[in-house]
């Protein structure tokens, strides 16, 4: 694509909206960028744009930035419904993705990992196996470094390994990955959605343009991906925990079997860090991936036991008395919580944060029968309390500190204190890393035990 003297609008000013303005002013274009929001939010990254030569509408968006833009380029955070959105549209305007803009400029193989839970995580495994393997590879996307970056660096890749959230696959045109990755579909982002429906929707955009030279790999496990198969053009690679698969890969009495064209490849896990039913999900995913764009098995396996997992997903913060409290900051939704709740028993749980708009009757049994002590904060304790508080013994706190010393009170020698939110954290808190960092350091500063 060539950019040069082309009216381009950037909408949503965060680092990804920093990073497309940025590249596109590089290769020549007429940058204008907008953002709802202005002053102390915005300081950050204005700063990263002084000098460059860009018209900035900050507090409010112009209708006529929208009509005249040849191309209308979408940050993940802003919501595609918005009224000079959908005004821009019925125009024919060119309303893309920065997902969209960076992959018209990338021609090595693109594995791209979606999914409500796990994507992190496996996203990263991935491109430490890759790596491991002698493949230069960038990772990002969704997680750390705009894919944008990637071609404005014009670094050396062999590999590019992208996690994708159902915002940034909504104004996907023509992108298509070697490998693309569905994980599982539960309810989340439905204060965004305007039905569970369209959130699949969006998540399943992913595999719109795969042909059979791509895969798809997904999870046979999951009600939802497991009937996708038929809308698919790429050659389908299921994964399963409960059962054999003739072709696939699958887990089989503590190991892991890939066979795919007569191949057959084994892995025991049990010289793997990142334990849990969830973690071997993720591993399956990333080894599928990786085998099948020429990684080999063994530097595979050693890449996934050589992995220590990621921070603020059921991380030991600290054990005071017979009780371990683990910070689960990153369970923003109720499908990760879910696995949260199923790995311990005499649980002080605390949760709530901003609503998301799913229903948490799926905890109920869990609740029922594992939590000891429910401890709920922010806009949705009142809610969660309605729905799931007739199961256990339910509290509310005001804040998070309130609510660690209460759960260091109620919390017997033995039992688990476990901070997973069920919601996102932008009610108190920056985002769900410093949500988890105030957390961890509320339990550090407890003294060893309570009257």
């Amino acid at each position: 694509m060539n950019l040069s003297g082309k009216n381009i609008l950037v909408v949503g000013l965060a680092r990804t909206g920093v990073a497309v303005a940025r590249f596109l002013t590089k290769h020549g274009a007429n940058v204008t960028v907008t953002d709802m929001r202005r002053g102390e939010a915005l300081e950050p990254f204005l700063s990263m744009l002084e000098g460059l030569p860009i018209n900035l509408e900050l507090g409010y968006h112009e209708p006529q930035s929208f009509l005249s833009a040849e191309i209308i380029v979408v940050s993940p955070g802003v919501p595609m419904d918005i009224m000079p959105l959908q005004m821009s549209r019925k125009q024919g305007r060119h309303i893309i993705s920065e997902i969209e803009l960076a992959s018209l400029f990338i021609e090595v193989p693109i594995i791209a990992i979606t999914g409500t839970n796990g994507k992190t995580t496996t996203t990263t495994l991935i491109g430490e196996i890759c790596r491991k393997a002698g493949f230069a590879t960038f990772v990002g996307g969704n997680i750390g470094n705009p894919l944008i970056e990637l071609v404005d660096k014009n670094e050396k890749v062999e590999r590019v390994v992208v996690e994708l959230s159902s915002f940034q696959l909504e104004a996907i045109e023509g992108f298509c990955p070697k490998v693309a990755v569905l994980l599982n579909i539960t309810e989340d982002h439905l204060d965004r959605y305007s039905s569970y429906q369209s959130y699949i929707d969006a998540k399943i955009r992913i595999f719109k343009n795969q042909t059979g030279a791509d895969y798809a790999v997904l999870n046979l496990d999951d009600p939802i991906v497991s009937g996708l198969a038929d809308c698919m053009k790429a050659r389908v690679v299921w994964m399963s925990q409960r059962r054999e698969l003739d072709e696939g890969i699958f887990y089989r009495e503590g190991e892991i079997v890939f066979r795919w064209e007569g191949r057959e490849e084994i892995i025991p896990t049990s010289g793997f860090r990142i334990k849990g039913v969830h973690n071997i999900e993720n591993i399956m995913a990333s080894l599928a991936s990786t085998i099948l764009t020429g990684c080999p098995a063994a530097l595979a396996r050693q890449a996934v036991e050589d992995f220590r997992g990621l921070p603020h997903r059921m991380e030991l913060v600290r054990e005071i008395d017979g009780v371990r409290w683990y910070e689960d900051s990153k369970a923003t939704n109720v499908g990760s919580v879910e696995k949260a709740l199923a790995s311990f028993k005499e649980i002080t749980w605390i949760a709530g944060g901003k609503d998301k708009g799913g229903s948490y009757a799926p905890l109920a049994n869990l609740v029922k029968e594992r939590v000891r002590c429910m401890i709920l904060i922010g806009e949705a304790k009142e809610r969660m309390a309605r729905e799931l508080g007739e199961y256990t013994v339910t509290k509310t706190a005001v804040t998070l500190n309130e609510a660690v010393v209460m759960a260091a009170k109620a919390t017997k020698r033995g039992g688990v204190v476990l901070f997973s939110p069920a919601c996102s954290s932008f009610d108190m808190f920056r985002d769900y890393e410093d949500r988890a960092e105030q957390f961890k350091a509320l339990v550090r500063a407890l003294p060893g035990g309570f009257e």
